[in-house]
């Protein structure tokens, strides 16, 4: 009998910590994003975040946030085939 009234109470306890994971919770925004331009939605594969969008430093490549079930990354935009986006061409090597 007293197993019985525990059951329900742990089950209530344990469905109230439950949160709902579904990637649209809010995250601070990085420095620098902002949607993506036109021409570079244009050529951006469909499945990227086109809302989220900026330009590394480092490599002159486009960069989107994407929001994963453990953390919120940078990656690089890619067109369909794969592609890196970037706003210079890549450096040819020294002959």
């Amino acid at each position: 009998m007293r197993r019985l009234v525990w059951m329900p109470a742990c089950a209530l306890m344990m469905l109230t910590a439950c949160e709902e994971m579904d990637g649209t919770g809010t995250t601070t925004a990085l420095p620098g994003m902002s949607p993506a331009p036109e021409p570079v939605a244009a050529l951006a594969a469909p499945w990227q975040n086109l809302n989220a969008v900026r330009i590394d430093p480092t490599t002159g490549c486009y960069q989107y946030r994407h929001a994963g079930p453990v953390e919120t990354t940078l990656l690089p935009l890619r067109t369909s085939d794969g592609r890196p986006i970037c706003t210079k061409p890549a450096e040819a090597p020294a002959i």
